[in-house]
Order: C-alpha cells, then structure tokens, then sequence
C-alpha cells in the first residue's frame, strides 16, 4: 500500500466517474471501501488527515457486544454487535482476540443479577459465542486479579469480549479494499460537493501534500466523516438540521504492574452512568472512559484535568495500589459521533450508539454514530443504500466471511509482530537483510526499526505521527518514549521520502506539541 501509486492509479482514471466516492477514513469509510470494492464496484477513498486520524484510533480497543446496552434494554443493538464481533475474530485473528473481564461483587446481590446477565449475554452470542460467563469466589477473583481491592470483595462474575488494535484494524481495511480495487488516499480534503442541478454528482478535493486540486465524479457520495458529518452535510444544503451530538471520552494508560495478568476489570455502574473498563493492552494498562459532552468538536480533542481526575478516582476504587496522575504514561481523548433526536440533547451517556443512514434530497448519503464492532454491518447497510442512489447493478454483500488483509492462524513467535499477522514474515525479512533494524527503537517500547521501514514503504505513513500514534502505538502507550523515538523516526523517513532537513526539523517540533498534550499537565 503505497501513497504514489495510489495516485498514478487516481490519476489513470483521468475524467472518469467513479462508482463512489467515500469521504472519511476511519472504520466506517473503510469499511465501506471493502464492502464496495469486494462487490465489485469501484470506489475512491479520501481522507484529510491519516486513516484512523480521529475517532477510530482512540477506542477502548474492545469488539464487544455492549454490556451497558444489555442493561439499557437495546437487544438488538448487543445481538447485531455480539455476531459482528465473533465474525471479526473469525475475519481478523491476527487481530482480534477473547479477552476475559471480571465483574467484581462487593455487594450480596450483585453476584445473582449480573450472574445472570451475563449468561443473556452467552446465550444471544450463540453459535458466534467466544467464551462461558460463570461466578468465581474470592480466592479465584484474587487469582485472577491480585491487585484487585479485597476489602469487602465477596467473587466476581467472569465473562468473555474481545480485544483489538483498532488504528492497526484500519490499515488492515484499507489494504483489504486496496486488493479488491479501491483507491484510497490519506491527506486528500474534501473541499465541497459538486452538483448538477439539485443532485451530488462528486466532489472538490485537495492533496493536502501537494496544494494541487481535483474535481472528481462520481455516481453517489459517501459522507463518512464522523464527528465532522454535519460539516459536509452543510455543504450540500445550508438548512440542514444538525444530526451528531458529540462527547468525549478519555483513556488514561498506566504500567502493567497496576493489573498484571491477562484479565480485565469492568466496572458496571459510575457517577456519569457509564461503564468504566480498566484492560491489559500492549503490556501495559488502559482505564476508560470518560462521556463529557461537547458543543464544539475539535480534530484533536485534549482531555480535561477533571476527566482525568475522575478516571485515577474511579480506578483507586478497585486497585489496591492507588495510580497517581504522576503514574499516567499517557492520556488521549476520542469523539463520539452520537446521532441525536429529540430528547436526546441533554444526557450523551444516554444516546442509542446505533448507526444512522441518511439520505439528502440531494442523494449525499451520510452515515454515522455506530462503533467499532459494527462497522462491517455499517458498511454492508450503507452500500445497500447507495446502490439504489447511484443507480448501480446490484451485487450482495459479499463480507461475511471476507478474510482481512493479515489473516492468519499461525501463532506470530515476536509479540510485538503478532499483530501484522501475514505480514510478520516481511518485516522479518527486512531483518534478515539489516539485522540492526530489529533493535527497538527505544527500549521502553518493543517498536522496532524494521517496523518504521515496513510503514513506510507498505503502510501510507506520511508523517511522525502516523507512524508512532497509529502505525505503532508508541503515543498511546508511552508520550514520553515516543517523543524520545520521534529524531529516528524523522531522519528515516525524510531520507525515504525525499525530505530536506527542514522537513523532519518541522515534523519533530510538530510531534512533540502534539505528543505534550497526551501527557497530563500536572
């Protein structure tokens, strides 16, 4: 996957009218680049910044079926998500994985009701179900989680969720839909919607590298911007009622010696109503999250000292050690695209995550709110919709059992190349060939330089940041490591990308103001 040939492609379609143009490159506009391209069709993907840039990197890296949904009465929501998420750990082994979560019970009734709601839970997964709920007492709570808080712990209630990458899930997408023969370009803006009379017929788009300008055609328009959704559908008609209610949630990461082992906590009930995870992820430990609802919506959102307070509170309530803000490695923040209604303005914790599909007079289809583990039925309804805009042949919907770029059964032996599946054995190689480049970049973080040169040359990577925030997750897992990994990682690529020093000068300084604001202030 390579940003220069994808744009000799762009470029050899010359005045062509594409199939779709899909505006957006997080889950959802990537999802439906795979959905279109394996129908068939020929699809073009732009994205402003980098894939996975805004909401889709910042996840709490769970494929589940919503616990809180369950508790919320939203059946069909937690039915839809608990298919989707066994269809991506079939789809994406390499990425996806059970991971067990434990309840704790600190009051007498708490092991009965969510006893049972757990095994609800199982029995809706079906066929698709990854893993038996069941009580644990609390010698085998405390086996589980150690540093669990034992004072008045009575069990737990164990059950089973996966875990993912999501930013790495991103890639694998957009090399999936790359295969199957879509375009997809990152840091390409859309500028506005071009019409004929009253109908959308494509778009005005820049390459944000270039300056250059392009007019592009297309037989139906794709808004998948998420949290920026309402700023497209403006453009098409200035009238047009508001659809996304944004919040914000943040996740702070600790040292693994906070929770040690493979088990999570889930914390069914706080003080803002949502559920609060604290997970094993990459060795280390991720708490959240956070819902604050917001009236503007920035592109890089920055948490608030009181959500963060709020997290180390939460989670001293259940550790036996008490994480300090001095013990956060890092802290980053995500928006969620919520699709309001009436009655929905006031209480975002409380806002259906179900996706919306809306269709202007004009035929701009947006689509919206939703989550990770249900952007492959996103996808698949908003294609279904297209189809009939656009006027194209129809073709099913071919994704059920579509392998994901990566796919693979074998047990990756390096950990810290586990996660590119398929594509360990080149990075291998590339090790094979300079046996230096599998030093870790720093020794905080098991990233190599062998990784750098495979994201580079096979992975899109633009920017410092793309590598270290999305391609890696070194920003996430560890700010200071990685802005200690950022003068390696520019002198790379300003030597591959054909850069002047200036360049890589201007990228380091860009990278350390961006990385500050994942480290917390005090």
């Amino acid at each position: 996957m390579n940003r220069d040939t994808m744009l000799e492609q762009f470029a050899a379609q010359g005045d062509h009218t594409w199939d779709i143009i899909i505006v957006g490159g997080g889950a959802t506009g990537l999802g439906c680049a795979v959905d279109a391209a394996a129908r068939g069709y020929k699809p073009l993907l732009i994205e402003r910044q980098d894939f996975a840039y805004g909401t889709s990197s910042r996840s709490t890296k769970l494929v589940h079926g919503g616990v809180r949904y369950l508790q919320q009465g939203n059946l069909t929501l937690v039915l839809e998500a608990l298919k989707e998420r066994g269809l991506l750990c079939q789809n994406a082994p390499h990425l996806v994985h059970p991971l067990p979560f434990v309840v704790p019970n600190y009051d007498w009734w708490e092991a009965p009701f969510y006893g049972i709601g757990m095994k609800i839970y199982d029995l809706m997964a079906g066929k698709l179900g990854i893993g038996k709920s069941k009580h644990l007492s609390k010698d085998h709570t405390l086996e589980r989680i150690p540093t669990l808080e034992q004072d008045g712990l009575r069990g737990g209630t164990i059950y089973y969720d996966g875990q993912f990458d999501d930013s790495r899930l991103a890639i694998n997408l957009a090399q999936t839909a790359i295969e199957h023969g879509a375009v997809i370009i990152n840091y390409m803006e859309a500028k506005s919607l071009i019409k004929e009379g009253e109908l959308v017929k494509g778009i005005t788009a820049e390459d944000k590298e270039t300056g250059k300008t392009y007019e592009l055609k297309a037989k139906a328009v794709i808004n998948a911007t998420g949290p920026f959704a309402d700023q497209l559908r403006l453009n098409d008609d200035s009238s047009a009622s508001p659809m996304i209610k944004a919040s914000q949630g943040i996740h702070i990461v600790l040292d693994k010696e906070f929770l040690p082992g493979d088990t999570a906590i889930m914390v069914p009930k706080t003080s803002d109503g949502r559920v609060i995870f604290l997970i094993p992820w990459h060795d280390k430990v991720l708490v959240g999250t956070t819902d604050t609802p917001l009236d503007d919506i920035p592109i890089e959102p920055i948490a608030l000292e009181e959500e963060i307070d709020f997290l180390i509170k939460t989670s001293s309530q259940y550790l036996t050690k008490d994480p300090k803000e001095t013990d956060i490695l890092s802290v980053f923040a995500g928006i969620r695209p919520l699709v309001t209604h009436a009655g929905d303005d006031k209480n975002t914790a409380a806002i259906s995550r179900d996706h919306t599909i809306n269709i202007s007079r004009s035929g701009l289809v947006t689509v919206t709110g939703g989550k990770w583990t249900t952007y492959r039925k996103m996808a698949q309804d908003t294609i279904d919709q297209t189809i009939m805009i656009a006027d194209l042949e129809h073709k099913d919907c071919n994704t059920h059992n579509l392998p994901i770029h990566g796919y693979s059964q074998e047990l990756i032996e390096r950990s810290s190349l586990a996660m590119y599946g398929s594509d360990a054995s080149y990075i291998k190689s590339i090790e094979n060939e300079d046996p230096e480049s599998a030093n870790y970049i720093d020794e905080r973080l098991p990233i190599s330089h062998s990784q750098l040169v495979w994201a580079v040359q096979e992975e899109m990577t633009r920017t410092i940041e793309d590598f270290l925030s999305r391609r890696t997750r070194a920003l996430l897992l560890d700010a200071r490591a990685s802005i200690d990994m950022a003068p390696h990682v520019a002198n790379y690529m300003r030597q591959t990308l054909n850069k002047d020093e200036a360049w890589a000068e201007q990228q380091i300084n860009n990278y350390i103001k961006l990385a500050t604001n994942y480290l917390p202030k005090n």
